[in-house]
């Protein structure tokens, strides 16, 4: 399979590397795989087209942004090779379930 230098998505397609959780603790503890179900439907949003068009021909644009770090469906997207180790998937701005925020992040 090709491994791409770069991807760009299109219309209201949003390119994601998952979160990939630690199967061991820094303490040498190996987590089950159910603990790292939940973890693994997250990622960070790396790149977004531009939206969509209504027929009248306005733009609707993506609602998430780069860096915004995202809870994802457990069975759609898209598994994309790009050059690095981390695993890459494009979803539809429609299948990102919510944004996540950091609820440590002093406003």
């Amino acid at each position: 399979m090709n491994k791409y230098k770069s991807v760009i998505p299109l219309l209201n397609r949003v390119l994601i590397r998952k979160i990939v959780p630690q199967a061991k603790t820094a303490g040498g503890i190996i987590l089950s795989e159910k603990s790292l179900e939940k973890d693994a439907r997250m990622g960070i949003v790396v790149s977004t087209g531009p939206g969509t068009y209504t027929e009248s021909g306005t733009l609707i644009p993506v609602r998430v942004h780069v860096g915004d770090h995202v809870l994802l469906p457990e069975y759609q997207g898209m598994r994309v090779p790009i050059s690095d180790d981390s695993e890459y998937m494009i979803y539809k701005d429609t299948e990102i379930l919510a944004v996540l925020e950091d609820v440590n992040k002093k406003v």
